[in-house]
């Protein structure tokens, strides 16, 4: 009787032991299943993202250039060389420049108006604000090069725009060939491009406001204005962090519309560090444009951890 109670303990422990192992079994086979699935992303991602930014860091360490790709083992390492070099040219310090002068300006604008916009049709209804929606969306998804044909013909000395100049008596410039008005114009259309994204994204921060928070503060007897500057913006802190960072990164990028439009001039009036870094690829220097790109980076991390510093919520 003894030796069949310690068989049957020793069955349910085996049986314990057993059901303890399944579990683990289990997860084990489906994490093999899930990098199954998850493997050829993860193959193209490294082909074609990792590696080739690993080898651009490296290759900004050396004198890398278009002769040196059949022996890129040839090539010398020259340490911080090309970051002084880029540094201290005169080309890449003006493309920095411009490159400020569209962020500084062209990122409060095309928030501004996308507040606006989200704000008035946040307050509103009915399948006219669904179409102005779209409409004011549609740039967003728009060719560039559609885009570019619209706005130089807009912009072209006997353009729409000086067109409508000449009617009320005022003779409109060379838009896109004046040094003065060239960075502008392509900071116009940049706003006008990119104002569809933030407005969306504002547009949905706004909705998820709790009404009731704002009806309190109607109640108290505030304005419109101080609602606005007491309530929503304050709620909407995280919603503008998000239209900022992604806002920034594309506006410190910016590169199509002087591409397209001025290619870099007039007399590098809108020649930006994407542009820059563009130009070096076509001359070979590959080390230079490696590490001009990288300075750009570098430029984008820091403007984001500063946005994140000022608008990140607060306890």
């Amino acid at each position: 009787m003894a030796q069949a109670s310690l068989a049957a303990t020793g069955a349910v422990a085996a049986s314990g032991r057993g059901r303890g192992r399944r579990p683990g079994s289990a997860r084990r086979r489906q994490g093999w299943v899930a990098w199954g699935f998850a493997l050829p992303f993860v193959i193209v991602f490294a082909a074609f993202m990792i590696v080739p930014i690993i080898g651009s860091f490296a290759m900004s360490f050396t004198d890398f250039r278009a002769q040196d790709i059949r022996a890129p083992f040839s090539v010398e390492f020259v340490g911080l060389g090309q970051y002084v070099k880029v540094l201290s040219d005169p080309t890449f310090l003006k493309s920095m420049g411009v490159t400020a002068t569209f962020v500084v300006v062209g990122i409060p604008v095309t928030m501004a108006v996308a507040l606006a916009l989200a704000l008035a049709l946040n307050s509103g209804g009915g399948r006219i604000v669904s179409f102005l929606r779209v409409g004011f969306y549609a740039p967003v998804v728009t060719s560039i090069v559609a885009v570019a044909v619209v706005w130089r013909y807009i912009l072209q000395p006997d353009g729409l725009l000086n067109s409508a100049l000449a009617l009320i008596g005022i003779q409109g410039p060379d838009w896109l060939n004046d040094t003065t008005w060239a960075l502008p114009s392509l900071i116009a259309m940049a706003v006008w491009r990119n104002v569809g994204t933030l407005m969306v994204i504002f547009l949905a921060g706004l909705q998820a406001v709790p009404t009731d928070v704002k009806e309190a503060a109607m109640m108290d007897g505030a304005s419109a204005w101080r609602r606005l500057i007491s309530v929503t913006l304050p709620m909407l802190r995280p919603t503008l962090l998000l239209g900022a960072v992604l806002i920034s990164v594309g506006f410190l990028q910016f590169f199509e519309e002087a591409f397209v439009m001025t290619q870099g001039g007039p007399l590098d009036s809108t020649l930006s560090v994407a542009y820059y870094t563009f130009k070096q690829f076509g001359f070979g220097q590959y080390g230079v444009a490696s590490a001009a790109s990288y300075i750009l980076f570098l430029a984008i991390a820091l403007l984001s951890l500063l946005q994140f510093r000022l608008l990140r919520t607060k306890d």
